[in-house]
């Protein structure tokens, strides 16, 4: 069951209790429903520069993920599979058999295993800044995210990252607690390629040129979706149905609030596909 307030700003908090996690949620907007998944150690306000143009004519869900923001940790394992699970739980709470999501990061981890598992549930898909396995990070990206943990947490609460986290949390002591977790997420192995092939809705990639992820993978992803395969032809005929940008002068950390990635994505997420320029 879910609890809903109404924000002087018009958008609409909520609450709701799925699988021993408290989620907390926000919706703003009219229109087709727009689900947005945040990164790791964020929440929902992360995309506050963009939202006035993931909002535009759309109905947003913003969700706060397990142990995030708003959201209980609860003593769960931080898994993009079981948050998929619980987040179908949600829209459904809410009234969307079928929505578009954009996911950024672990996010996108999440956004990805949800098209995965729940793929009725899902239109139209946007990766940001997202891997499709664990090697898909920078080496020396991959052995920082091994040492996440609570033994950093005196580090990490005296950034902007700590205080943001803090103003929100329904329990700010568990900070040590979910950087263990996030510690424990990013060192799995996993490989979801065969997965990522079997996707039928419309994807779109999004990366910087700067980013944590490789290019290798990246365009490998591109590969699995069908993309990058062959030439498009003279009246893209041969045009594959998904797509990928890589984003000039652009970091993972800038992704999510980048204007650009946001007014990228609209588009596609509005089934406005590109036909032949003259």
């Amino acid at each position: 069951m879910t609890n809903t307030d109404t924000t002087a700003g018009g958008s609409r908090t909520g609450r709701t209790t799925i699988n021993g996690v408290d989620y907390g949620y926000e919706v703003r907007g009219d229109g087709e429903p727009l689900l947005l998944l945040h990164g790791g150690l964020l929440s929902t306000g992360s995309f506050k520069p963009a939202m006035p143009t993931f909002a535009k004519g759309r109905r947003v869900i913003a969700v706060d993920l397990l142990g995030h923001g708003r959201t209980t940790l609860g003593n769960r394992p931080l898994r993009c599979e079981a948050i998929a699970d619980d987040l179908r739980e949600l829209l459904q709470q809410l009234g969307h058999d079928q929505v578009d999501v954009l996911g950024y990061s672990f996010g996108g981890g999440v956004a990805l295993r949800l098209a995965v598992q729940h793929p009725g549930a899902v239109r139209r898909l946007v990766l940001v800044s997202t891997v499709y396995a664990d090697d898909g990070w920078y080496p020396d990206i991959r052995a920082q995210q091994k040492q996440i943990g609570a033994a950093i947490a005196p580090m990490m609460q005296r950034t902007p990252l700590y205080d943001t986290y803090k103003a929100v949390a329904p329990n700010p002591g568990d900070f040590p607690r979910l950087l263990d977790a996030m510690g424990d997420f990013m060192r799995q192995t996993y490989d979801w390629s065969a997965d990522v092939s079997r996707l039928n809705m419309p994807v779109f990639l999004i990366f910087g040129d700067a980013d944590s992820i490789r290019p290798a993978h990246q365009v490998k992803f591109y590969e699995l979706l069908g993309g990058g395969l062959r030439d498009a032809g003279w009246n893209r005929e041969s045009m594959p149905a998904n797509r990928l940008a890589v984003v000039p002068d652009l970091t993972h950390y800038e992704a999510f609030a980048s204007a650009r990635v946001a007014e990228m994505a609209m588009p596609f997420l509005d089934g406005q596909m590109a036909t032949r320029s003259a």
